[in-house]
């Protein structure tokens, strides 16, 4: 006979029940202590459940040696059954004949009462009686003790066994008390079986319970989890969480695993594996070690080779479902030797977290013939309103800031900027302090940041090879926030290696590039910062780099010992005027000592002095808010790369003149040229220079001299609005790739030769506005355009003057934003810009596509912004993936895309139009008074003639506009909306209240759609459109259908009906199909509800033969239900039938994951999909 009881958690026998508050930091090794007699089970029963739980995955500890009777517990056995979730005694015949069997069993009554240990009993061919009173073999055995006891002699000892065997006694009563379950007429193997079931749903209750709060990571949990429950073959085997140090990557992992290991056969969490692998010669192996014992049933303790363990985990791996979590992974050893390349059994997943991205796929696994999918989450760091809540919760102990706290709590969530591993840290430290200190933390930490997150962060800073160190100081001190082609422009020519160097760091989560702007973590930075301030804390002038405004103020009075500066930084503007006696004045001479300075930066700054004795070894001089009105002449120039004069007061800029501009004689010029290093007389002053930026430069008015830029790769004179010309010289810089004119109001010409530019990929000519035109074009060649100056803002006079401009056909982006083109401004074709990949033709009175952009073969992108007179979009080339024809004064009407289109990125019509519109196979509106009255009929729309006349206001997250009630209809559904309390009385069946369920009747015809109506009512307007959910419940089928319009206003009146019909293929609904339809409200805050919803059934009329499918045309759609919609599939396996504009990052109602934050790869990359931007937020495909 075998009876199960279970002891809950901190019950008890005894009437009295204490409460004890769980122990949070109670470290849990093993999930099950077996409690058993080994001359009884060992062989037999307890050997059968040991095993059924490590295939279920359950971590068990079972000790094999037994000891002699009377010798104390052994310490392996106490801490064993201390570190366990769960015990399970094996109460067998001579069970308590063991002392030994005895004390674990009192041990483990105190481990439940203490910290709620689960204990459940197993009586094995024994009485519960027996056990509570001691009877049969329990109380022979009982009594055998005591003559053991009377045979003693020392007092202390006769003591010591009478308060154990009085303390056994109680056990076996307090265990044999609960009620148990007879298991006498089980088989042994269905009892085990309820046994396993049984501890893997407590154990998951259990840690469901204790689990953390994990604040921000919601989204990540559901995401994680649902990618961990579904057991697709299609599904991604391995999960990458990519993120910096401290972001959350471990704590994240951590409750995932608590949350899932159990439901798989094995399961292993190996944390903190780059940590361990540095401090300790055998870490690696160790972790192996680790791996092998909890997914395997062996463990070869006298093995010490990496490579067989790996053979080991391999075969493991291979054979059994696991589910496995390696945090913080560094290097490719790691990996490879903790994962193989055999790959997994069926069903298994694996989490890995690192700061290091590029690992993953490169490791052994992925270069495996198995070719395993991979999906990346990247964690980014907290919200505001997050990271206000998990500083309150360090530092009050609550949610929100105590009284008199906000100011000093918003100011630290700040300096944090989402960091949880820093917030932890500074709310700790900050609780119960008074609001002085906080004040005085915050001033102390933006000049040295706190040790522990700068320990946290070093690590990632220490694993870096010495360039990619000094590459990652470099950008902290100067470049963040800076373009990345100059940055990688001016360090290249620093003997910086910033191609792999950048990769790299952002793969390292230690630099982030948007919209190709360098992006650094504040913390990061301050780091980074940080370990240059070191080099001298005391002198900065012995420092490699100053940064520092008050830093450099010491600098600048230092006559020696500057040798190491490589780089200073200089804003006038960042310098806090109280800290100056009056203003301030940089002497050249200050600069002069400074032999070794390759980077320099003076914004808004007034310079005084002679710049000749300035380092030669300059590469990037950066002076915006110059007063100069030209280039000075002594400036050596000969190896600066990068030269940025924006906002500056110069007048022209054109080298070849710099003797006359300046006054100097043509002598003088040949002796400046030797002083910068040059011993030809041809040497070009600015012979190096590749990024000339004089942007903003008001007063500007001509550019030349380009003979003496013969390197020069970027020219950016964006709104120079005085600038007048552009030189043809131009032409000599033959490695021009970048041409930016954006916004130069009063360019009177451009040089004919940029068409003669052979490598020229970007050129931007966007005029001020639509109405003041820089650019016409008339009678052209196929890819020419014109240019000209106009001062009024009416149409170009007949007797302008037209310079004709030939683009050149290594164009990639081109940019005619803004200049008053009109269809006919263009030519029949573009076909010559063979490398054309982006297009912006936004703010011009174009009334449709101009006809040449289809001759494009490579566009991908192409912006139609703000064109308030556009029509339509009909048939751009098949290779576009985004189309962005935004406007406030949105006229289109028609978007037709060609048939075989690949995934496309679409944003635009932000209001409701008043005339009929329609975007190809997406969404089709037209007035209700306008809708053919024989397709209302094939809807089974009667008697709806009034509405027609009706109008509503209708608004979307854009904006509001009235308008006559229309017909919408996207993915397979049509709807119409119109003020009224009453539904169609052809809406036969109807429920009170916001859902209806139903079941579909059976029938000869075949099911033509349904027709759902429901009446809205609020107390306030406008009305919140709701969510509608269908769902067929018989073939686990759900819809959410969400409205193309917001909210609706209704004129008199405070209800609105909604009436909708949706086209189903013939598998989603059938007869006997029972079927719910929901309506969730979204945003109302409780002044709206449903009053009553109906449905009614339409079924095809056989005796009525149509001439043409009245519908034929809105089935054709692909997007539809009974269609592929496998692109609108959310986590939850449901359909969202929404199209979310690419500008809205919103989730709504919370059912769409925030997809940008996940990254799917495969294990092959497509050649041409590298190197290739891609939209920042892919909402929309097609």
């Amino acid at each position: 006979m075998v009876v199960l009881n279970e002891l809950l958690p901190g019950s008890s026998s005894s009437s009295s029940t204490h409460h004890h508050d769980h122990d949070d930091n109670h470290l849990y090794v093993y999930d099950v202590f077996l409690s058993f007699r080994g001359a009884d089970t060992r062989n037999s029963f307890t050997d059968h459940l040991y095993n059924a739980f490590l295939d279920a995955g359950i971590k068990t500890f079972l000790d094999d040696e037994e000891i002699e009777t009377g010798e104390p517990l052994k310490p392996e056995l106490e801490s064993a059954i201390k570190s366990s979730r769960a015990s399970i005694i094996v109460l067998s015949t001579n069970y308590a004949s063991s002392t030994w069997c005895l004390d674990e069993l009192v041990l483990i009554l105190e481990q439940n009462t203490k910290f709620n240990q689960i204990v459940i009993p197993i009586f094995f061919d024994v009485e519960p009686t027996d056990v509570r009173k001691q009877q049969s073999s329990f109380g022979e055995a009982m009594a055998n003790h005591k003559v053991k006891m009377e045979t003693e002699t020392n007092a202390e000892k006769i003591s010591e066994w009478c308060e154990r065997i009085e303390s056994w006694k109680k056990a076996l009563t307090q265990v044999a008390d609960l009620k148990g379950k007879d298991a006498k007429d089980r088989k042994e193997t269905e009892f085990i079986k309820e046994v396993v079931t049984e501890i893997h749903r407590r154990l998951g209750v259990l840690l469901s319970n204790t689990l953390p709060l994990l604040i921000g990571m919601d989204h990540h949990i559901r995401f994680i989890s649902s990618w961990l429950t579904n057991g697709s073959c299609h599904t991604p085997i391995i999960l990458t969480v990519v993120g910096m140090g401290g972001i959350g990557k471990t704590s994240l992992a951590k409750y995932i695993f608590g949350l899932h290991s159990t439901k798989f056969h094995k399961s292993s969490f190996i944390e903190g594996i780059n940590r361990r692998c540095k401090e300790k010669f055998t870490g690696l192996l160790d972790l192996q070690k680790q791996l092998c014992t909890d997914i395997s049933k062996k463990i070869e303790l006298h093995v010490n080779d990496v490579s067989v363990y790996t053979c080991k985990i391999e075969n493991a791996l291979a054979r059994k479902r696991v589910f496995v979590v390696l945090d913080d992974i560094g290097s490719l050893d790691e990996l490879d030797a903790l994962l193989g390349n055999k790959g997994l059994y069926p069903g298994s997943k694996i989490i890995i977290t690192t700061q290091n991205a590029s690992l993953i796929e490169r490791c052994a696994f992925f270069n495996s013939h198995v070719h395993p999918n991979h999906i990346e989450v990247v964690l980014k760091g907290l919200y505001k309103t997050q990271s206000l809540e998990l500083l309150c919760i360090h530092a009050f102990k609550s949610r929100n800031p105590k009284e008199g706290y906000k100011e000093v709590s918003e100011n630290l969530t700040k300096y944090c900027d989402g960091h949880p591993l820093a917030l932890e840290v500074l709310g700790r430290e900050m609780y119960n302090r008074d609001v002085e200190y906080w004040e005085e933390c915050i001033k102390k930490l933006k000049k040295e940041p706190h040790f522990s997150i700068k320990n946290a962060l070093h690590m990632s800073f220490d694993s870096l090879p010495s360039n990619d160190k000094e590459l990652l100081k470099t950008i902290a001190c100067f470049f963040v926030g800076m373009d990345r082609v100059l940055t990688e422009t001016v360090l290249n020519a620093c003997g910086i290696y910033t191609k792999s160097g950048i990769t790299n760091l952002v793969d390292r989560c230690l630099l982030g590039i948007e919209f190709n702007t360098l992006m650094m973590h504040q913390l990061v930075q301050e780091m980074v910062q940080d370990l240059v301030r070191q080099e001298s804390p005391h002198r900065p002038w012995e420092r490699t780099r100053v940064w520092c405004h008050e830093d450099l103020l010491e600098v600048l009075e230092q006559k020696e010992g500057m040798q190491n500066l490589i780089g200073l930084a200089f804003d006038m503007r960042m310098l806090e005027k109280e800290k100056l006696s009056g203003p301030l004045e940089v002497k050249t001479d200050a600069l002069s000592k400074m032999h070794n300075l390759k980077l320099l930066q003076l914004n808004y700054v007034k310079i005084n002095g002679s710049y000749r004795n300035i380092s030669k070894e300059l590469r990037w001089l950066c002076m915006h808010g110059s007063r100069f009105k030209s280039i000075p002449s002594d400036l050596p120039m000969a190896n600066l790369v990068a030269l940025d004069m924006s906002h500056s007061n110069i007048e022209s800029f054109d080298i070849s003149n710099l003797n006359r501009e300046s006054g100097y004689s043509q002598c003088f010029v040949s002796i400046l040229k030797w002083l910068i290093g040059s011993s030809s007389k041809d040497k070009q002053l600015l012979g190096s220079l590749k990024i000339l930026d004089l942007s903003f430069c008001e007063q500007l008015q001509s550019v030349g001299g380009f003979l003496e830029l013969p390197a020069l790769e970027r020219l950016i004179l964006r709104n120079c609005i005085s600038l007048i010309e552009v030189c043809e010289s131009v032409e000599k810089c033959v490695d021009l790739v970048h041409i930016d004119l954006r916004y130069c109001y009063k360019l009177k010409k451009a040089p004919t030769s940029i068409g003669k530019l052979k490598k020229v990929k970007t050129l931007w000519l966007d005029g001020p506005n639509p109405r003041e035109s820089q650019i016409k074009t008339c009678d052209i060649n196929p890819s020419d355009i014109r240019i000209h100056t106009q001062n009024s803002p009416s149409v170009i006079p007949s007797d302008s003057k037209f310079l004709t401009v030939s683009l050149p056909s290594s164009l990639v982006s081109l940019s005619l934003a803004n200049n008053n083109l009109s269809n006919e401004s263009f030519p029949m074709d573009f076909s010559c810009l063979l490398m054309l990949e982006e297009l912006n033709l936004n703010n011009n009175p174009i009334i449709s596509m101009p006809n040449c952009v289809r001759t494009l073969s490579r566009l991908r992108t192409l912006f139609m912004n703000d064109c308030d007179m556009l029509i339509s979009v009909e048939n751009p080339p098949r290779t576009v993936t985004t189309l962005l024809v935004r406007g406030q004064k949105n006229s289109i009407r028609k978007i037709k895309f060609v048939r075989g289109m690949s995934r496309l990125f679409f944003a635009g019509v932000k209001q409701i139009p008043d005339s009929p519109f329609e975007i190809d196979g997406m969404v089709k509106i037209e007035a209700m008074a306008c809708v053919e009255k024989k397709i209302l009929h094939s809807l089974g729309w009667t008697n709806l003639e009034f509405i027609e006349q009706k109008r509503l206001e209708a608004s979307t997250k854009f904006g509001s506009t009235e308008y006559q009630t229309q017909m919408y209809y996207n993915f397979g559904i049509f709807t119409t909306i119109y003020e009224g309390e009453e539904m169609p009385d052809w809406i036969k069946c109807r429920s009170m209240g916001s859902s209806i369920s139903f079941t579909i009747p059976s029938s000869s015809n075949n099911l033509r759609g349904l027709n759902f109506c429901f009446v809205e009512t609020t107390s306030c307007f406008p009305i919140v459109l709701p969510l509608i959910k269908v769902s067929n419940i018989t073939k686990n089928h759900t819809w959410i259908y969400k409205q193309y319009i917001d909210t609706v206003t209704v004129d008199g009146n405070d209800c609105l009906i909604l009436l909708s019909h949706w086209l189903f293929g013939p598998n989603e609904m059938r007869a006997g199909d029972h079927i719910t339809i929901t309506l969730v409200n979204i945003g109302s805050h409780g002044i709206q509800c449903t009053k009553e919803c109906g449905i009614s059934v339409l079924y095809e009329d056989e005796e009525i033969e149509e001439e043409e499918d009245v519908l034929g045309y809105y089935k054709s759609w692909g997007h539809r239900i009974g269609r592929d919609l496998s692109h609108f599939r959310i986590r939850t396996g449901e359909y969202l039938l929404y199209r979310m504009d690419v500008d809205d990052n919103r989730s709504p109602s919370g059912l769409v994951d925030f997809n940008a934050r996940y990254k799917a790869f495969s294990q092959k990359k497509k050649p041409n999909d590298q190197g290739r931007s891609q939209h920042p937020n892919p909402s929309l495909t097609i």
